[in-house]
């Protein structure tokens, strides 16, 4: 049976303080602990029993439930959050219904993962305005680390880029300044991390060591190609 959670078992918390995640398999339940391990509040919610009673006491709140009813998120007063995920992966029923809900209710923020194009695209009619490809971003994330010379890669909108990498050879024991790397490159290393240093913002007096670790930002083709460099 569903345990019926009332907001006000959280406490007086701000609102960006609160998410409610809806949907607790692999990709949920990373980001229901990950927002956990950053002093955010959670309630989680999910139909299977089994994953509701292994998330007991690592989420704020967490509870077995219908979220294609709405009297039953009523009930757990998801209408009073201003951050709701959907996750829901497996029934994209499910997910098309519960975010026609919530989507009832006006919340500040939402947010839906998409399983398929076409599911992405029914959440966008719908009016979703964060529709999220979980596998599919992670896919490409991991093509470009498998394809290039970079440590981690983060795509910033369809085409802008932050990488991480090492510095060519040809650059070491030179200061930015003198290389000119933005001129000639198209692309901005913007902090570095010395061993056993924490990162720093670069300067044109920054010297690159050949153990040091950047950041690169820059269009997508030209970080990549930037992280190639030998």
């Amino acid at each position: 049976m569903a345990r019926s959670a009332s907001r006000k078992e959280f406490g007086r918390i701000s609102a960006a303080d609160s998410v409610a995640v809806i949907g607790l398999g692999r990709f949920g339940q990373s980001l229901a602990l990950e927002l956990m391990a950053s002093g955010t509040e959670v309630l989680g919610i999910d139909a299977d029993e089994e994953i509701v009673q292994s998330l007991n006491g690592r989420l704020s709140h967490v509870v077995m439930a219908d979220s294609t009813k709405e009297a039953a998120l009523r009930q757990l007063s998801v209408p009073d959050f201003d951050r709701v995920v959907v996750a829901i992966g497996s029934d994209v029923q499910s997910s098309i219904l519960t975010t026609s809900i919530l989507l009832g209710f006006q919340p500040e923020h939402l947010w839906a993962k998409a399983v398929s194009e076409a599911h992405g695209r029914i959440l966008e009619q719908l009016g979703v305005p964060h529709v999220i490809y979980p596998e599919q971003e992670m896919g490409k994330r991991v093509a470009h680390l498998v394809r290039g010379s970079m440590q981690d890669y983060l795509e910033i909108g369809d085409d802008f880029a932050l990488v991480k990498t090492r510095p060519s050879a040809r650059f070491v024991g030179r200061s930015l300044g003198e290389l000119g790397i933005r001129s000639e490159y198209d692309v901005t290393v913007t902090a570095v991390k010395r061993p056993g240093e924490k990162w720093h913002y670069t300067t044109p007096e920054t010297v690159l060591g050949a153990d040091d670790v950047i950041l690169v930002t820059g269009e997508t083709r030209k970080a990549e190609a930037f992280s190639q460099l030998r």
